[in-house]
């Protein structure tokens, strides 16, 4: 019996999907109360239509049901490492643009943020348990802020908590799945069993 299909092992990943659920329904709610605190903090209209923002991972999927787990980790990993590197570049643009003078915008940007690392620790985890360990992250500089104007920095940083709230869903019915007695990193679910 592979390691990953241990009975122990999967104790193991169920404990860890379920904390992982917990941790991702915790950081959506933050990002939902967030973005009602961004839209007013930015005088924005909620009802504001964003197009797809580059370098923001969209959480849709084709075909989600025959993603086998470690897909849907592996996907999950990259999402949530590409949200830290842009709420990072929001909080800096936040502090270079308001200062001090919004400190709670601050606070609550750098808490999501705080709480998107966990979550890609904690998919780290997964993916060890899975016996396989997580891709390595590029260690290079990030890329540079888009030289952007103070409405399409707005409309950039409404566009990342908008799809950071979207990705916190997947990340929910990814674990979920994940969670599923003989659901392993290398079996899709079947028809009857995707949501």
């Amino acid at each position: 019996m592979a390691a990953a299909d241990s009975p122990s092992s999967a104790l193991r990943r169920r404990d860890l999907c379920s904390r992982g659920i917990r941790l991702a329904g915790k950081m959506r709610s933050d990002v939902v109360d967030l973005l009602d605190t961004y839209v007013e903090r930015q005088g924005l209209d909620a009802s504001l239509s964003v197009a797809a923002v580059e370098g923001v991972p969209t959480a849709a999927v084709e075909r989600w049901d025959e993603q086998t787990g470690t897909q849907r980790l592996l996907e999950n990993l990259a999402a949530y490492r590409a949200f830290r590197v842009l709420l990072a570049q929001m909080l800096e643009e936040q502090r270079e643009q308001l200062g001090e003078a919004d400190a709670p915008l601050g606070r609550a940007l750098a808490s999501v943020l705080l709480q998107v690392s966990a979550f890609a620790y904690h998919l780290e985890e997964l993916l060890r348990l899975e016996s396989r360990g997580p891709p390595s992250e590029e260690r290079a500089a990030p890329p540079p802020a888009p030289h952007l104007g103070l409405f399409e920095r707005k409309l950039r940083g409404l566009g990342v908590l908008r799809e950071l709230a979207q990705w916190a869903v997947r990340s929910v019915r990814d674990l979920r799945q994940l969670a599923k007695p003989g659901t392993g990193s290398s079996s899709a679910p079947g028809p009857a069993e995707s949501p």
